[in-house]
């Protein structure tokens, strides 16, 4: 199972995919919110989105799994 992590500690803003998009490498996939600026999240591999782990709004931490691939 492969997941994506936050990069940083921040607010999630918007998460740009769902379950069963596909995502390739490098593609953003989600907003943060950190220090005021927002961030685009990237895909760190490809592959099809299996599970979203957390909503807009919530708090994450650096390397808190976003999102789960197959």
């Amino acid at each position: 199972m492969k997941q994506i992590p936050s990069m940083m500690a921040g607010v999630v803003v918007e998460l740009l995919v769902k379950p069963g998009d596909q995502v390739s490498d490098g593609m953003d996939v989600a907003i943060l919110e950190s220090m005021k600026m927002q961030l685009p999240v990237q895909s760190n591999t490809a592959g099809t989105v299996k599970a979203i782990k957390v909503g807009a709004g919530d708090f994450v931490n650096e390397g808190d799994p976003l999102m789960e691939l197959e």
